[in-house]
């Protein structure tokens, strides 16, 4: 893939643990390389004693269903076009513990021992040799890793889908090592922006269900699992919706808390509801027993079914959940309805564009819990039980 001259991105230090880790992003002045050297490394890791690090702490998987281990391991070094990185936060996704679980091994199997971790931030450390001066970033530089790693040949990277590339492409932390570690090595710079997961993926959600029509004036749009996407989800929904009130739906009323804190007009428990009793709690606060456009940020057999049955005609409901392997519901309401059900993966480059114009202008709101490496399987666990309100980053240092 040829490398492409980007701006260079910067945020601001008070704002790194928090804003980047979250994946939130602000666009800072420009920067530039310093002058190239012939070397490997145009300018090596170094810690406080500024002597070459050799070896890091990582949190290394060593097979499904076992806990990671945190064990030092040497510093990777960077390909001729690679950056290396020094991590400074890293979030933890659910996916992170779906991976652990073996959801992912036949899609995405990986080489053990491994480093996982796809939301990660930190300051450039090293450049590879054949990185050019002209893509605009210096050593000490923060950004945040695009984790979307296509092979630029196929037609989905040619579109800028680099998270759909359908030939030898792979996703940070799931195939390359990924940021639950001291430092990693990045692809080529053109691939580094502040961004993540948790802070893009709904917005091209809002994204595909307002270009469908489903939003607007009068209209419901509901977002299910109020998580570490589903708390950004909402504010995309104010943002985006052209009007339409915004419900939330969890099983915790925390997580309805923190929904309303960001924005959400109205929320309810749905946990042990039919339903008619969700229904009928729609009714009462928003006039309307159904709602037109539904953001499933859980992906359960029971959370998609319970989106279908409350979708009224025409309605839309996108997901990007992946608690289940498969989802069923019924055939004649689906196509009597004329519903619409919408995939969506992640988030492309101008998807990105879009988010850092709404985090630079404040628009955007992250809740986020700092956490150690060393504690990692233990919030690992909170996630798979569904226990974590917004987003835990792991921070360096």
């Amino acid at each position: 893939m040829p490398l492409v001259e980007r701006p260079g991105i910067g945020v601001a230090l008070e704002d790194i643990m928090v804003r980047s880790g979250a994946a939130a992003a602000m666009i800072g002045a420009g920067t530039s390389f310093l002058p190239a050297s012939h070397g490997r490394i145009r300018f090596p890791p170094t810690g406080e004693s500024e002597t070459p690090m050799t070896q890091m702490q990582a949190a290394r998987m060593h097979g499904y269903k076992e806990p990671l281990r945190i064990e030092e391991v040497p510093v990777p070094e960077p390909g001729p076009e690679e950056i290396l990185l020094k991590v400074a936060a890293t979030g933890m996704c659910r996916s992170d513990y779906q991976q652990l679980e073996g959801y992912f091994e036949g899609p995405f199997p990986v080489d053990l021992p491994f480093i996982p971790g796809h939301e990660v931030t930190g300051r450039v450390a090293g450049l590879g040799s054949a990185v050019p001066t002209t893509v605009g970033y210096s050593e000490g530089d923060m950004v945040v890793v695009n984790p979307s790693w296509g092979d630029g040949t196929c037609r989905q990277c040619r579109e800028g889908n680099e998270q759909l590339c359908s030939g030898s492409g792979r996703w940070v932390g799931f195939g390359p090592p990924g940021g639950f570690a001291e430092y990693m090595a990045a692809k080529t710079p053109e691939l580094l922006a502040p961004m993540t997961d948790a802070g893009m993926t709904p917005y091209r959600w809002m994204r595909k269900l307002r270009d469908a029509g489903k939003l607007g004036p009068g209209r419901t749009v509901a977002v299910t699992g109020i998580g570490g996407l589903g708390s950004y989800a909402i504010q995309y929904a104010k943002l985006l919706g052209g009007g339409a009130t915004v419900v939330a739906f969890a099983r915790k009323d925390s997580k309805l808390n923190v929904a309303k804190e960001n924005g959400a007009d109205h929320g309810i428990n749905v946990k042990d509801k039919s339903t008619e009793a969700i229904q009928d709690e729609l009714e009462r606060l928003t006039g309307r027993r159904t709602v037109q456009a539904i953001l499933d940020c859980v992906g359960s057999e029971a959370s998609i079914s319970m989106g279908f049955d409350l979708m009224g005609p025409e309605g839309a409901l996108a997901a990007v959940g992946l608690m289940s392997q498969r989802v069923e519901h019924r055939q004649f309401p689906f196509v009597g309805t004329e519903l619409t059900y919408l995939g969506s993966f992640w988030g492309n480059y101008l998807d990105l564009v879009e988010v850092l114009s709404l985090a630079e202008a404040g628009l955007v709101k992250h809740n986020v819990t700092k956490v150690r490496l060393e504690d990692i399987n233990e919030n690992l666990d909170a996630l798979g039980r569904g226990d974590v309100v917004g987003r835990q980053v792991i921070v360096f240092g």
